[in-house]
């Protein structure tokens, strides 16, 4: 059965791990959702970063992104796949944001977008798209697009950060968002916050108690050189394609293969 945002917030309710990774091609996409072990698929802008190399994800544009995203809904049949929006696509106006968060669902099959930050001009831009039947995923704590702003350190360690997130996050329940991304802040902030809405948190790097957690999938696949402190490995596929190409090479180059 595909997943959709109501059971997600049943989920909830019922204490039911949410359980995210991303994807930025076709492949990577159909196998996240075989079996149905995956419950939401982000198109995370942090492709960018994994799959064009660059430096921060501030470089990826929104027609980049809907030509990943599109790719990878065509992989999925059971996951909610949901893709963010990048940088400089949804702050200029909330005109530019509905048609940033309408090109993106129309043209890539995606469920819902995602929009980072919290403050009250975010939340009165969801308020519009919500209003409009635009399904919207909220990001706070370490928004990469902030990157410049912010680095990329851990977020309300202090009072006065803790309790921004904190009514950024109610802004955003507020505004209508279906569930949020909590990142990079302290797990005791993440429970205050789990704990005050009634709508799914999916923590990155903010400890146990939110109700998912979601990591980049080429960081839990060992693909990248360097992942967050907060990320964890669990094969070193870098390792196992390095090698894999090597012993081509050898055979090639020994007239071993073909045979």
């Amino acid at each position: 059965m595909a997943v959709t945002i109501q059971k997600l917030i049943a989920w909830k309710q019922q204490k039911r791990p949410i359980v995210s990774l991303t994807a930025w091609d076709y492949p990577i996409a159909q196998i996240l959702d075989e079996g149905g072990k995956i419950d939401i698929i982000l198109v995370g802008d942090s492709l960018a970063m994994v799959a064009l190399g660059h430096q921060t994800t501030l470089p990826v544009t929104l027609d980049e992104m809907i030509h990943h995203a599109a790719a990878v809904r065509r992989g999925v049949k059971q996951a909610l796949v949901v893709c963010d929006l990048p940088f400089l696509t949804y702050q200029e106006s909330v005109s530019q944001a509905i048609h940033s968060a309408g090109r993106v669902l129309k043209e890539t099959g995606c469920a819902a977008v995602k929009l980072e930050g919290g403050h009250p001009a975010i939340a009165e831009t969801v308020a519009k798209l919500t209003a409009f039947g635009i399904p919207v995923m909220g990001h706070v704590g370490l928004t990469p697009q902030s990157v410049h702003r912010l680095g990329y350190k851990q977020q309300g360690k202090t009072f006065d950060e803790a309790q921004r997130i904190l009514d950024e996050a109610t802004a955003l329940y507020s505004a209508g968002v279906f569930a949020i991304v909590l990142e990079h802040i302290p797990s005791d902030l993440a429970a205050i916050i789990t704990a005050k809405i009634p709508i799914p948190t999916i923590g990155i790097g903010a400890g146990v108690n939110c109700d998912g957690q979601v990591l980049v999938t080429a960081d839990i696949l060992g693909l990248t050189e360097k992942h967050p402190p907060f990320a964890k490995s669990y094969v070193n596929l870098r390792e196992i394609i390095t090698r894999a190409v090597g012993d081509f090479a050898t055979e090639v180059r020994s007239r071993e293969f073909p045979k």
